[in-house]
């Protein structure tokens, strides 16, 4: 299949359509061809110092166009972005950016501190923030100076374009490896399975160094020649008045990010007639949650992936939300979709549960470094594991039911705390709900509801097990309850369930 590298494709769009905007931010907006002028300018800025083919750029800050300026400037040497998440600690960076062998770092100013905290460890040949500072670059003159690189370096589709980390919940995070050809069928994907097109106005506020934010959004909406409008960082409010004021027709969220904006003061009357669809992933959506939007006239695209298969791999369309209820889909266009058993042998039957896997062109070339990892995800034939428990109806839609390492089995009976979850979500009193499972002398496991009350509202377990048990079995109802203001989340909005369980509120 050819598939031009991540520059090559950009460079195309902006020769197609040089004048059309491209790219909006902080109030500046930059054209196809204004965007390709930076990119050239950036990868003129990082060949200076020594960044050529296979090598690594890392990129610590929040949502910036400096950050796709990076990327795509990567792209156009043939070398390998490292986006990095701007929660983690000093330490926690120090790690990847050196497991990466990370050459160039940009830092932006409000990150560049911890770096420096860490400098000592770190094996980077070079740091780039924006202003001059002590053992930093001033990327900003040097931008400003810089003359047009030449034409992009001739890429493989099987090259790898970004080394992206995924949070692991135990030992080191691993740097899923993804090759510009994974990023050309994602796009794919997503231009396919959301109708994308260059009339399209879409607003990104999830973090830019997660596969949600770069690759549901960003990247396909300028493949297709649309209007990415970029946000710094989440804001239900500011996510409101986007909408409105850029007429935005498509965006991407995590549910905890709906939640939020659904309870904001302003959701009742805000202008959000603009909206032909909202892509969700990252976990199941609440039932009640989907229907409130739904009731909006919002339509809801709900969808599946992973870092390792560039996002995109079920889509659920608008159209059958209502009676499919609780799919993510079906496989996107390029991508298969199958169950295993837990021993790796196929399901065929409907609605038997097994291990989600998939194959296709937008899965992960593998774990950098990580030979032995990477074997282990995989089964015969490219089929990668997602760790991901689910089934597939009659008609070929898809459901997830839990993360393997999230499933609590009592009794011998599996319980998957997103079913869980999404009946409890319903009880007025709650306001954010996490399940997870506490050991248990004699089942084993039981089930803990941990939940953030709204405000002024109280909850008793027996109040709680008395609204669960209409429609769910005993065995699922939560034992134990536990009350918390917040549950911790990561930057992409997805509980923490280790640190719950770390916390001891099992």
């Amino acid at each position: 299949m050819l598939a031009p590298g991540m520059a090559e494709w950009l460079r195309r769009r902006a020769a197609r359509s040089p004048d059309r905007p491209a790219l909006t931010c902080a109030g500046q907006t930059w054209t196809y061809a204004g965007l390709v002028a930076d990119v050239e300018r950036m990868a003129a800025v990082l060949a200076a110092g020594g960044i050529g083919r296979g090598q690594r750029v890392g990129y610590l800050g929040l949502n910036d166009p400096q950050f796709l300026v990076t990327q795509f400037a990567c792209g156009w040497l043939g070398a390998i972005f490292v986006p990095l998440n701007f929660r983690l600690t000093g330490p926690e960076l120090a790690y990847i950016l050196n497991d990466a062998g990370v050459h160039t770092l940009f830092a932006d100013e409000d990150h560049a501190g911890l770096i420096d905290e860490v400098r000592a460890s770190l094996e980077c040949q070079r740091y780039l923030r924006r202003a001059a500072a002590p053992g930093w670059e001033a990327l900003v003159p040097l931008m400003a100076q810089a003359k047009a690189a030449p034409s992009p370096a001739p890429t493989h589709p099987d090259e790898v374009a970004a080394v992206m980390y995924t949070s692991g919940t135990t030992g080191h995070p691993k740097g899923a490896m993804l090759t510009h050809g994974n990023f050309w069928a994602n796009n794919l994907n997503v231009m396919m399975m959301s109708d994308l097109a260059s009339s399209d106005v879409a607003l990104n506020f999830a973090p830019l160094f997660h596969v949600g934010g770069m690759c549901c959004v960003s990247l396909p909406i300028l493949m297709a020649g649309g209007h990415l409008v970029l946000q710094r960082s989440f804001d239900p409010a500011g996510v409101m008045q986007a909408v409105a004021e850029h007429r935005v027709t498509v965006s991407f969220a995590v549910p905890a990010m709906l939640l939020f904006v659904s309870q904001h003061p302003d959701f009742d009357r805000a202008d959000l007639s603009s909206l032909r669809g909202i892509s969700v992933g990252g976990a199941p959506m609440p039932e009640p949650l989907l229907r409130l939007f739904v009731a909006r006239g919002i339509p809801v695209n709900q969808g599946y992936g992973l870092t390792e298969t560039a996002a995109a791999t079920i889509f659920l369309d608008p159209g059958r939300a209502q009676d499919k209820l609780g799919s993510c889909g079906t496989p996107a266009m390029l991508t298969e979709v199958c169950i295993r058993d837990f021993e790796g042998r196929p399901l065929t039957e409907p609605h038997a549960r097994g291990e989600i896997c998939a194959r296709g062109g937008n899965i992960m070339k593998g774990y950098w470094n990580r030979p032995d990892a990477t074997a282990a995800a995989f089964y015969e034939g490219g089929w990668f594991r997602t760790g991901d428990v689910g089934y597939a109806d009659e008609e070929g839609f898809y459901y997830v039911c839990d993360r393997l390492k999230d499933m609590v089995i009592t009794g011998g009976e599996n319980v998957y705390p997103a079913e869980v979850e999404s009946v409890l979500y319903e009880h007025p009193s709650i306001a954010e709900v996490a399940v997870i499972g506490a050991p248990d002398p004699r089942w084993g496991e039981h089930v803990v509801a941990v939940v953030a009350l709204r405000p002024g509202a109280s909850l008793t377990l027996e109040a709680l097990q008395a609204f669960a048990e209409p429609r769910l079995a005993r065995y699922k109802l939560p034992r134990a309850l536990r009350v918390v203001a917040a549950l911790p989340r990561n930057p992409t909005g997805k509980v923490l369930k280790v640190r719950l369980r770390e916390m001891g509120l099992e």
